[in-house]
């Protein structure tokens, strides 16, 4: 009988916020897959879950991916973890569950922390319909992907590195126009956690004002007065 993968989300900042049953399954699978297995270390260490880890990242993964699939289909339980949130929102997985969907074998997603979520709740703007787009390219299609984005007419969801912050408001300032609605949030679930709402022209002088830490999300809307 084959086994089951486990996506398993992880803790984007406070500890506390793994599941009884993320860590139970952690504790019962056959090896856990890590996005950073340094990083993955101080998490299971904190749970004292001694399974074996292998690495799986955005650089091998596409030569590792059918190794698993075969461990899968010879019957061993396979969790994936990521450096912190969901396994395959932003992070390594997709390729993974496609090649197991493909072969029909069991795929199983805990219920668990990702970053949008919380940052879309308190952002106070429209949440009833979104559009998650992740991180932005980084060059190459990026003010096309801009422009698709404003066009949508609806509530949209991005990550941003603190380092880009900046030019990212400048753009959607561009794109979105002087009077798009946002909400930006970092620090989720940690000590120095902040949300700061406003115009983006108000959210520009905010961000200039300061060095900003942490992975940033930002919420967006150009359709509200």
């Amino acid at each position: 009988m084959s086994g089951i993968l486990y996506f398993v989300p992880t803790p984007i900042g406070n500890l506390e916020d793994m599941t009884y049953r993320a860590v139970r399954v952690l504790k019962e699978v056959d090896y856990i897959l890590c996005e950073d297995t340094r990083t993955s270390g101080v998490l299971l260490k904190h749970y004292e879950i001694s399974k074996p880890t292998r690495a799986y990242h955005l650089h091998n993964e596409h030569q590792a991916t059918q190794r698993i699939v075969d461990d899968l289909k010879n019957g061993s339980s396979v969790a994936i973890i990521t450096d912190a949130g969901t396994p395959g929102i932003s992070d390594p997985g997709y390729l993974l569950a496609r090649a197991c969907a493909d072969k029909d074998l069991e795929i199983i997603c805990l219920p668990g922390a990702t970053a949008f979520v919380p940052a879309l709740v308190v952002s106070g703007l429209p949440n009833n319909e979104f559009f998650f787009a992740g991180f932005l390219p980084p060059k190459k299609g990026r003010q096309t992907k801009l422009k698709e984005l404003a066009a949508l007419g609806k509530t949209v969801v991005i990550y941003e590195s603190p380092h880009k912050i900046n030019t990212a408001l400048e753009q959607i300032l561009e794109f979105f126009g002087p009077e798009t609605r946002l909400s930006l949030s970092r620090e989720i679930s940690k000590k120095f956690e902040e949300t700061k709402r406003g115009t983006i022209e108000e959210l520009i002088e905010f961000s200039k004002s300061k060095t900003l830490k942490g992975e940033i999300v930002l919420v967006v809307n150009n359709t509200i007065n």
